[in-house]
């Protein structure tokens, strides 16, 4: 089983922050491939289905963003799922430009708390990871302000379209692998 975990915050509050990035893509999968996500379990609204050929769950933890792991961690567990080939989590990534993503196979969390947690919960830094730009907070806004705020309308135009692209880089990352989606969207220029 394939775990695609998109992280945000639960809540109408949050819906469309910049911080929910993840959840936004699970949304765009759920409509695509015909997956309902409308179970909760192991803290997490989930759905299962198929995309290219291959179960899947998609979840969107409700643990908030800085304890995603532990529903994650429980995820894995469940499923006896191998982080580094069964696991794709999608993320806000300050760094990157509105409209950009990237793609690791590992790596640090980079400074993000919901990375850090899942990174703590699984004992290991190797799962796939997609992060979408949001980009960087205003000088005199703080971080926080930032990432739970919503996107002016030229970056939410930006960003769609890298939702779509992360959509379909879980589809490439299933369907063939990571390193075939991290050259059709980590070489384009962003």
């Amino acid at each position: 089983m394939i775990i695609i975990a998109g992280l945000g915050n639960p809540g109408l509050k949050y819906r469309k922050t910049r911080h929910n990035a993840g959840f936004e893509v699970i949304d765009t999968l759920s409509k695509q491939y015909r997956i309902p996500i409308r179970k909760k379990d192991r803290r997490a609204l989930y759905g299962t289905g198929m995309i290219e050929g291959e179960k899947v769950t998609l979840i969107k933890p409700q643990t908030y963003m800085n304890n995603s792991g532990e529903s994650i961690a429980a995820w894995v567990k469940y499923y006896n799922s191998d982080p580094a080939t069964q696991l794709i989590v999608i993320s806000d990534e300050t760094a990157l430009e509105p409209g950009s993503i990237r793609i690791r196979k590992k790596g640090s969390a980079g400074g993000h708390n919901g990375l850090k947690s899942i990174i703590k919960c699984l004992g290991t830094e190797e799962f796939i990871r997609i992060r979408m730009g949001i980009g960087g907070a205003e000088p005199g806004d703080d971080m926080i302000t930032h990432v739970l705020g919503k996107m002016r309308k030229a970056d939410r135009t930006a960003f769609e379209e890298a939702v779509k692209n992360a959509a379909a880089a879980c589809s490439i990352i299933i369907g063939q692998n990571a390193d075939t989606a991290m050259n059709r969207f980590n070489s384009k220029k962003q």
